[in-house]
């Protein structure tokens, strides 16, 4: 998630002067165009509303979200000029203001007070689900906090897209965002998440995506992965295989263009078991190091939970190979 800095500094949105009532007050109802024809907003009552947007094809946008988006006091954008694309096309004249990831608690005690006052406010960014590895958690929190109501106006994701059309399982996943740039620190975040049960679902920047992949190759050994690219809009392609396969396919082709959705199955059981089986080595390992055999065994079963006559019997295959080496 992009994280929002507290800066309090009072750039960004534009607060201007508040409204009473908000948009359910309005003698004036806001307009939208859909399918050729034009559309009335039904009214809404004061307070922020999470709206998704389309994640590449305009025409993927509910007609909950255009109403809400036409009858909001004002529209809270990440990009104004992306999002200005979005309104014209619907024919949306409800005024924009940028919301983003360095916009200060100044401007958060602003909206807050519009909204107080009786005010609407939608919140969007530039493509899917508000606050999903984009800005506005700090905003809903604070709304929270003040007692204001929040409203979730559902639609696309990307990242439910991606699981849908991946093979992968979906009964189970866990989704990252963006892992580390510099590839050591990619590496620690990868072993944290080996052991995760379920699909791994990540964003990942274009020119970082073959090394990432061999990344994920090294760490979290042979597994089912998929590229998803460009989801929704014309280019959108989906590449399935291991991750070994796809890093040595991207490292000959070159990074692709276009926003980026990597998934990773779940580990085998022969994996998972191979990864227990090396993790208690090492830790054995370690302890017999500076205890005998009974001391390394009792320590290793308390860090790991194991049952404390296999850990003992797997320390004296350890002594033993030990010795005779």
């Amino acid at each position: 998630m992009a994280q929002e800095r507290g800066s309090g500094k009072t750039g960004g949105a534009k607060t201007g002067g508040s409204k009473t009532g908000g948009g359910a007050g309005r003698g004036e109802r806001g307009r939208f165009t859909a399918f050729g024809l034009a559309a009335e907003a039904e009214p809404i009552a004061a307070g922020f509303y999470v709206v998704a947007t389309p994640i590449g094809n305009l025409r993927d946008i509910t007609l909950r979200a255009l109403s809400t988006l036409a009858a909001a006091d004002a529209v809270l954008a990440e990009d104004t000029r992306v999002t200005k694309h979005l309104l014209a096309h619907y024919g949306i004249t409800t005024p924009l203001y940028s919301y983003h990831e360095h916009s200060g608690e100044g401007v958060r005690a602003r909206l807050i007070e519009r909204v107080r006052e009786g005010q609407a406010l939608a919140l969007v960014s530039d493509a899917g689900t508000p606050l999903v590895s984009d800005p506005g958690y700090k905003l809903v929190e604070e709304a929270i906090a003040a007692g204001l109501p929040v409203t979730p106006i559902p639609g696309p994701s990307a990242i439910l897209s991606a699981l849908v059309v991946s093979g992968l399982p979906s009964d189970r996943f866990f989704f990252e965002g963006f892992l580390p740039a510099k590839s050591a620190a990619r590496r620690t975040r990868l072993s944290a998440l080996a052991e995760i049960p379920g699909t791994l679902l990540v964003f990942e920047a274009p020119h970082r995506l073959p090394e990432m992949l061999a990344d994920a190759a090294a760490v979290l050994g042979e597994r089912p992965a998929v590229v998803a690219r460009e989801l929704t809009k014309m280019f959108e392609t989906v590449r399935r295989g291991s991750l070994a396969t796809l890093a040595a396919e991207f490292a000959e082709e070159g990074p692709p263009k276009g926003e980026i959705v990597v998934l990773i199955g779940e580990a085998s059981g022969e994996t998972r078991r191979a990864r227990a089986e090396s993790d208690l080595d090492a830790a054995l390992v370690d302890a017999l190091a500076t205890h005998s055999v009974k001391d390394a065994a009792a320590i290793v079963a308390a860090q790991t939970g194991l049952p404390k006559r296999d850990v003992y019997a797997r320390a004296l295959e350890l002594g033993k190979r030990g010795r005779e080496g």
